[in-house]
């Protein structure tokens, strides 16, 4: 998320366009109904693709990764840093990470765009990130897409590709 340096001080790199595309199949895929999955045990309920991703973000920069966790489907993909992980691999390797990130450096997020088709929709925003992280200055620019699918009334995350780089 960070497109910066996590406080895992893995290198991060803009990740390629194509990235963008495979996150769009699984879109595609999903709205076929290859890759269906139970909706977690909490979602938002009766609230549209928007508010879930808005939630998503909100438990993020509240440091509430439970909250984060019930958000996302069990087979969640998510796309970051040049890397595919698991829901699982996410939960522990770069969840603590993306939650101190979002704590201590303030994104705005603009440009959203929701589609939404049958029980399966795709929000797509850019965002702004300023603020310092260990002492050092952050001024980030960013690309997200978060695919969602809607079962038993609640929206559920299923992919998320993130993408950032240092403002010019």
């Amino acid at each position: 998320m960070s497109g910066f340096e996590h406080p895992t001080d893995r290198p991060v790199s803009a990740v390629a366009p194509r990235a963008i595309v495979a996150a769009s199949l699984i879109a595609v895929l999903l709205a076929g109904g290859a890759a269906r999955a139970q909706a977690p045990e909490s979602g938002v309920e009766n609230a549209g693709p928007e508010a879930t991703v808005q939630a998503f973000h909100t438990a993020l920069a509240n440091g509430n990764g439970a909250s984060v966790m019930r958000l996302l489907a069990p087979d969640a993909v998510i796309l970051e840093e040049g890397d595919r992980e698991s829901r699982a691999h996410y939960e522990e390797h770069h969840l603590p990470a993306d939650v101190a990130f979002a704590k201590a450096v303030p994104s705005v997020r603009r440009d959203e765009q929701v589609t939404v088709s049958g029980d399966v929709a795709w929000v797509s925003a850019n965002s702004e990130s300023r603020g310092r992280l260990r002492d050092r200055p952050v001024h980030l620019v960013g690309a997200e897409l978060i695919v969602l699918t809607k079962s038993s009334g609640a929206w559920t995350i299923r992919a998320i590709h993130w993408s950032s780089h240092e403002a010019k």
